[in-house]
């Protein structure tokens, strides 16, 4: 073995051998691929194939250069670190896999497996929101402990977070890059989902860039409440109804139209006016 390759990775290469140790005295298994199992709470769900296929063919060249890390449960092993490496090893035909065996809790395990992906980059901006998401609501602490843990600024987290609150078709295209993170995070400050919907198909259809994306929602903004978020307008029929009711139980008769639901006032002035239009309508 050449000097100059960093102590840790050279004892990765040296030692895969099932039952050696690595720099760090940690224990290294040839694991039946068979035995192992993907954690559900991984924070990753999507992976590039084509990527997969480029590291399934290092793999049957190289072999696995850095072990993944597993947890020991009753009838087979949990990832808790690496499993893109493992779907590369099952698509390149391995029939075994080195592996460290770590006695992780699922606290544990959904922080380690976040750390690695952010480190490396391989979460798309939805995955990471859903996992901080994850880790604030398992691990009981607030953006300002999750910032320190992960190594993010806290503005960071709040930033990603808020993509949570993107209509699910938004999220589509983002995780699709149909739509770049900077367009969603435009996006996201439009409350209405379905606003938020027409505005991304607009960004889509006339591909506009991020600061007219801004300068596009701006406008909106400053328009009047009324132009973006209209009531119900009375059409010209309850017009017709009114007038029909007003003549007939003669007082003065208001629909008001809504979204859900509608509802007609009767005006009436006293008690005997209020038994005169009962009796009318009752007859």
């Amino acid at each position: 073995m050449k000097k100059g390759l960093g102590k840790g990775l050279a004892a990765l290469i040296e030692n895969n051998i099932d039952g050696n140790s690595n720099a760090e005295g940690e224990v290294i298994l040839n694991l039946n691929i068979d035995e192992i199992r993907t954690n559900k709470n991984q924070p990753r769900k999507n992976f590039d194939e084509d990527k997969l296929n480029e590291l399934a063919d290092s793999i049957k060249e190289h072999g696995i250069i850095q072990p993944i890390i597993v947890k020991k449960m009753v009838n087979y092993y949990q990832i808790v670190a690496g499993e893109r490496r493992y779907r590369a090893s099952q698509i390149a035909g391995l029939k075994e896999i080195p592996a460290i065996v770590k006695d992780y809790n699922p606290k544990e395990m959904m922080e380690i497996a976040l750390i690695e992906n952010i480190q490396r980059e391989n979460l798309n901006p939805l995955e990471e929101a859903e996992a901080y998401q994850n880790l604030l609501d398992t691990l009981n602490i607030k953006q300002e402990e999750l910032a320190i843990k992960i190594g993010k600024s806290r503005s960071v987290i709040a930033n990603t977070l808020r993509l949570l609150k993107l209509n699910d078709k938004v999220k589509m295209y983002l995780v699709e890059k149909t739509l770049s993170n900077a367009h969603a995070r435009t996006i996201v400050n439009i409350e209405d989902h379905e606003l938020q919907e027409k505005v991304a198909d607009i960004i889509i259809d006339k591909n506009m860039s991020v600061r007219q994306t801004e300068e596009y929602v701006k406008t909106l903004f400053e328009q009047k409440p009324t132009k973006i978020s209209q009531k119900p307008q009375k059409s010209s029929t309850y017009k017709i109804v009114e007038e029909n009711l007003k003549n007939s139980l003669g007082t003065k008769i208001v629909i008001k139209p809504g979204k859900n639901k509608s509802k007609i006032e009767i005006e009436y002035y006293n008690d005997d006016d209020l038994e005169r239009i009962v009796g009318i309508i009752c007859d």
